[in-house]
């Protein structure tokens, strides 16, 4: 049975670990895959916890594990896959969560802020003229792990999964409130820095990379569904590497010489029926160090706490985190909304198409082989 630093380590190291990569892990020395790993953090956490007695002695420390986990890993996990466009930062509880921005540029881009509540309630204001810092609110996010009493007589819980899904849901959440914040400040932007069409404009979709490219090298953020559509005329069209490049991905990977990067869709809940980002919207940002639009703070230490239910025995693992999220527009940024994708969080534009679900069996072995070829034509 590992100590609590030993198992601390391994915490972090499958927490850090990317699931869908070939490669193994190292910890202590050897190699393991990912799957492997996982299961020695299960099984060594079910040593302290695998049972109702070993939890009560334990829980404590299991918190605490958890706690400083959560507090490494949630921030770099953010930072690395948001990098591209947000500014990452921790900060002491108490302390001020305030970003500075350096005036290097003889093209002073004019700010605006939009600050994002994680509850939902988004409050619009500008820096002034000579202000070069500004403060980011906070506020808690955190979710609640049922654990039935039956599941620790059984040694059924399963910590290392607990830490898992608290993780990704915060990590989920976080995203939301990126997306959240660049839609709602777009009309801080200048008006000719946005602009809304129904469908791809390229006209218009080239000068605002115009204006972009004043400041900088432009890269171009969208969702794949906006990606697929932003292709040029004809005539740039049908090179032989482009028409490969579509066949093989459905789209470019550069417009105009330009870097395309596709935001990650998500859905709200195992439905798949809501989608975390609007489609509609392609972000057009130059490079540079004052131009990544999202700030993102988190305040003091994850809080990990049991509630116990008195009717049932069963407890609540409840995880409490401050973070906040702020959109910090410059007038170097541009935006651009295809009118037909944009709002479409709930349908997939096949009201007019004579598609179905392709087959519902309520008993497979019983089903013929030809039974689902013709449901979907």
């Amino acid at each position: 049975m590992l100590d609590k630093n030993n198992l601390l380590a391994l915490m972090k190291t499958v927490a850090k670990a990317d699931v869908s990569a070939p490669t193994s892990y190292s910890f202590n020395g050897e190699n393991f895959s990912y799957e492997a790993l996982n299961e020695t953090l299960r099984r060594e956490l079910n040593e302290y916890a695998g049972d109702y007695a070993s939890y009560r002695e334990n829980k404590n420390m299991i918190f605490s594990i958890i706690e400083e986990t959560l507090d490494e890993i949630l921030p770099k996990k953010v930072m690395k896959q948001y990098e591209a466009f947000a500014e990452v930062k921790t900060f002491a509880q108490g302390d001020k969560p305030i970003f500075r921005r350096k005036l290097t540029s003889n093209k002073r881009a004019k700010q605006f802020i939009t600050r994002v509540g994680l509850a939902g309630r988004y409050e619009v204001f500008k820096l002034g003229k000579n202000e070069e810092s500004f403060e980011v609110q906070t506020s808690a996010i955190g979710g609640a792990a049922q654990i039935g009493f039956e599941e620790f007589l059984d040694g059924r819980v399963d910590f290392a999964e607990v830490t898992r899904i608290v993780m990704e849901g915060m990590d989920d959440l976080i995203y939301e409130e990126i997306g959240a914040a660049l839609k709602s400040s777009i009309n801080q932007l200048p008006p000719v820095n946005r602009v809304a069409a129904d469908g791809f404009d390229e006209e218009a979709f080239d000068m605002l990379l115009t204006i972009a490219s004043a400041y900088g090298e432009p890269t171009i953020y969208c969702t794949y569904e906006f990606a697929v559509k932003l292709v040029p005329t004809e005539a740039w069209r049908y090179t032989e590497a482009m028409k490969t490049e579509l066949w093989n991905t459905g789209r470019l990977a550069t417009y105009k010489g330009r870097k395309v990067i596709i935001l990650d869709q998500g859905f709200v809940d195992e439905t798949n029926t809501e989608k975390v980002i609007d489609p509609g919207y392609c972000w057009i940002i130059p490079a540079g160090a004052n131009t990544k639009p999202v700030k993102i703070a988190f305040e003091g230490n994850t809080l990990v706490a049991e509630r116990e239910n008195n009717w049932d025995w069963s407890r609540e693992i409840q995880v409490y985190k401050k973070v906040g999220v702020v959109c910090m527009m410059t007038n170097d940024i541009c935006v651009y909304k295809d009118t037909s994708l944009a709002g479409h969080m709930k349908d997939w534009h096949l009201v007019n198409k004579n598609i179905k679900n392709t087959v519902e069996v309520s008993n497979i072995a019983d089903a013929k082989p030809d039974a689902t070829t013709t449901e979907g034509k």
